[in-house]
């Protein structure tokens, strides 16, 4: 092979995996969520929660990245988080914080890195995204939920 024909082959091969990336990129598994109200123990917390949203996800390789719209709160919002339930459906610890408007509607967007066992569980229907607001559930001011689903 001539030294023309390894740099031509050499440069169709780059433009190939250059073009592939931004294709592998779009593919990620997808995920999407339903916001509504969080559990209300009482009926003096009922004006507390209201409101609704949609939030979508998109997992490549370990990265999960969530963007979500939400409105109608009863006050503005103060942060939004991804959980990882016991079972889909169940409560759970905090894995992340997600950027929230300040604001009774709005939006919510962040990326994670998940280890293994959070992306099985992601999987699984055990990870939610939870909005906080200035009025909710106490002791947390906690107004929406949604479990993300395939």
């Amino acid at each position: 092979m001539t030294v023309r024909q390894c740099v031509v082959t050499v440069t169709i091969i780059a433009a190939l995996v250059a073009g592939a990336a931004p294709l592998a990129a779009q593919g990620g598994e997808k995920f999407a969520a339903r916001l509504s109200a969080v559990p209300i123990p009482g009926p003096n917390e009922r004006g507390n929660v209201t409101g609704k949203g949609t939030a979508t996800a998109v997992l490549n390789g370990t990265r999960l990245t969530i963007n979500g719209t939400f409105e109608g709160l009863p006050a503005p919002a103060t942060i939004a988080r991804l959980h990882q339930g016991v079972a889909r459906g169940a409560r759970g610890a905090a894995i992340t914080d997600l950027t929230i408007s300040k604001a009774a509607s709005g939006t919510l967007s962040g990326s994670v890195d998940l280890t293994a066992p959070q992306v099985e569980a992601l999987r699984q229907g055990k990870l939610y995204i939870q909005i906080h607001g200035e009025k909710g559930v106490a002791p947390d001011g906690s107004n929406l939920w949604g479990w993300l689903l395939r």
